[in-house]
């Protein structure tokens, strides 16, 4: 069994948006990349709808085999970051954004009821790590990979799995 084929113990992905690459790591080793399109538009995602993939650090919070994209990981966007920078925006008022923050440190994500409070704020959500790249130059938000990457990505993370996605 080579190196590569042993699964990552301590998994963890960095998507580099401009670079169209997902790297996944086992700890500090760089274990595998794949291509992956990310968001029309540059930047940071600010609203729905704007055709951005967020930046900055989630994790993988629900993982869907029924996805319609082949098989999908579901990230907590938006995070505690985006949600504050939400109600400073007038984005969120106080009782949407208290319930967000409650939401992404309590809640069970893999509950649609929780998904839709907080998948569906002004900010925008649903951003996943999915299949179905082929053929396509970009997304809506999402990072999506080929369907033969997302099925060995999928099998490898879990719940939990550290995703920085970069500029």
């Amino acid at each position: 069994m080579t190196e590569a084929s042993v699964p990552p113990a301590q998994p963890r992905i960095i998507v580099h948006k401009a670079a169209g690459r997902l790297d996944l790591f086992d700890g500090p080793r760089r274990w595998r990349s794949y291509a992956c399109i990310t968001g029309t538009n540059p930047g940071d995602k600010q609203v729905e709808g704007d055709r951005i993939t967020p930046l900055g650090l989630f994790y993988v919070v629900f993982k869907n085999p029924q996805s319609k994209f082949h098989l999908s990981l579901g990230l907590n966007y938006p995070n505690l970051a985006h949600a504050l920078r939400g109600l400073k925006r007038g984005l969120l008022n106080p009782s949407q954004y208290q319930q967000l923050v409650d939401d992404l440190i309590t809640a069970d994500m893999s509950d649609e009821t929780v998904q839709n409070r907080v998948w569906k704020t002004p900010l925008g959500g649903e951003i996943f790590i999915h299949g179905c790249a082929e053929g396509r130059t970009s997304t809506a938000g999402c990072v999506a990979v080929s369907n033969a990457d997302i099925t060995e990505i999928y099998s490898l993370v879990g719940v939990g799995t550290p995703v920085e996605i970069l500029p």
